[in-house]
């Protein structure tokens, strides 16, 4: 029997009942994500709505753009065409550099000074990091591994090197070359990266790469099985679906509950209104308050989002081993605790006064399942 089939439903489960295996990943990679962005915010100058800073400062993002995508552009520039090439992630080169370049200030894309051609396919053109933007990746180059090495101060060495061996057979079992970070979700906040096949047998580099691209990779393998067999995505399901009930709850407490940020619930219920999931109406004593509630189709939908956990929990112990999955959780487990504010993990996101999660209400728990958005690709969808 799996951890998930206790007999009960998860959004009735007792505080003392394990977290599933995806939600251990989750908020184990959001903690770890979330300190590095406070470092990052502290090291390099930035823009952000909250003011200050210079206005040719690049917009302040996670460590997920980092992976994802300014990584490959490298202090010396690129081509269109080889970034092209490179990335993982779905949306288009032409999207995400027009996101770079004009909503985050972080690349220039221009014809290739070298180029003598009259009129160069914008393949050619090159792609260079701006001042400010090269200035980030200095940071960004160090900063997962020397969060990691606070993370080996903190929990133990042990304990992460357990972690790491934990992980890398999950991440080099994959088939397909997997990028650095989980993407930035979709329509109905699905994850979708490029399927492109390995060409050798394992995913390059797992032992050296940071931990949070192992924990990404591996939650990101147990996402696409999920989203695989699922017509709600792990992200919706985990942190919405899973809390959600048939009698009414306040649409202004999903963020305390649920982890995730406003308008990441705000799109998610979009998505669960359109397909007949929910329902959201006006509480008639206060005539304002708005309240959202299970249909019939939101309940099944719930009870095969714990049943997908579960099949392919069980899927992952017959292809890695039941040792392998028992290992990840015993190192998984005693990091996260229970997931609230009392989780070993609340010590890494705990942000300096100057940041902005400093001046932003403090979260009662951690996501189930990242939710990354174009915002800004923060891993709580803030």
């Amino acid at each position: 029997m799996s951890r998930q089939e206790t007999g009960k439903t998860e959004a009735n489960r007792d505080a003392t009942d394990p977290l599933s295996l995806s939600a251990l990943l989750s908020q184990t990679l959001v903690a770890f994500t979330i300190e590095c962005d406070n470092e990052m915010e502290r090291l390099v100058p930035h823009r952000t709505t909250r003011g200050g800073g210079s206005r040719t400062a690049p917009w302040l993002v996670s460590h997920a753009l980092w992976a994802n995508f300014l990584r490959f552009v490298g202090h010396g520039g690129t081509t269109v065409g080889e970034l092209d090439e490179n990335l993982r992630v779905t949306g288009g080169v032409r999207i995400w550099l027009e996101r770079m370049e004009n909503w985050w200030g972080y690349v220039t894309v221009v014809p290739d000074p070298a180029d003598t051609r009259q009129n160069p396919p914008r393949s050619a053109w090159r792609v260079k990091p701006t001042a400010g933007g090269a200035r980030a990746c200095d940071v960004w180059e160090r900063l997962g591994e020397k969060t990691e090495a606070r993370w080996r101060q903190r929990f133990g060495a042990d304990s992460i090197d357990r972690l790491r061996a934990a992980l890398i057979p999950i991440v080099e079992g994959s088939s397909i070359e997997l990028p650095a970070y989980m993407p930035i979700v979709g329509y109905g906040l699905f994850s979708e990266i490029r399927p492109i096949p390995l060409s050798g047998d394992l995913n390059p580099g797992s032992e050296v790469a940071d931990l949070s691209v192992l924990l990404s990779r591996a939650l990101l393998l147990f996402t696409l099985a999920f989203e695989e067999r699922s017509d709600v995505s792990l992200s919706i399901s985990s942190n919405l679906l899973r809390v959600l009930r048939a009698t009414p709850l306040r649409m202004r407490d999903l963020p305390d509950i649920t982890g995730v940020s406003k308008e990441s619930i705000e799109m998610a219920v979009v998505w669960l209104n359109t397909k007949r999931y929910t329902l959201v109406d006006t509480d008639l004593k206060s005539g304002r308050t708005k309240r959202i509630r299970l249909t019939e189709s939101g309940l099944l939908a719930q009870e095969r989002y714990l049943s997908l956990l579960a099949e392919i929990e069980t899927d992952w112990r017959t292809r890695y081993g039941t040792q392998a999955i028992d290992a990840l959780y015993h190192t998984l487990e005693p990091l996260v605790g229970q997931g609230e504010q009392t989780s070993p993990l609340f010590a890494c996101i705990e942000p300096e006064p100057e940041c902005w999660r400093a001046k932003a209400r403090p979260p009662q728990t951690l996501p189930w399942q990242p939710m990354v958005l174009h915002r800004g690709g923060y891993p709580d969808g803030a």
